[in-house]
């Protein structure tokens, strides 16, 4: 079966619209000629930007930073953040594990 290649991130805005106002998956899959699994995945990497933003953590570009590229205060305190909190998780981990 062939592949379609569609601009997800285009179609973005009018697929969550669609959901909001009460269409199912399907019916949005159908609408823009997708797969079920495509409008699931787009939905999840959505909410999933939408909650880090609501936690204070700037989502980043993927890849690797051009070159010359020194990031700002605000973004290495966001760093500092996550590694703390990360830190934080697998200290409780290793606790309730049994381990030191």
């Amino acid at each position: 079966m062939a592949r379609k290649y569609t601009k997800v991130r285009l179609i973005e805005e009018e697929a969550v619209k669609m959901r909001t106002s009460g269409k199912t998956n399907r019916e949005v899959a159908e609408h823009f000629n997708l797969e079920v699994e495509q409008v699931k995945e787009l939905l999840k990497r959505r909410n999933r930007a939408k909650r880090k933003i609501e936690a204070g953590i700037i989502p980043r570009r993927p890849g690797r930073p051009p070159k010359g590229f020194t990031r700002t205060e605000e973004e290495k305190d966001n760093e500092i953040k996550r590694l703390k909190m990360e830190n934080e998780l697998l200290r409780d981990f290793l606790l309730h594990a049994g381990r030191r």
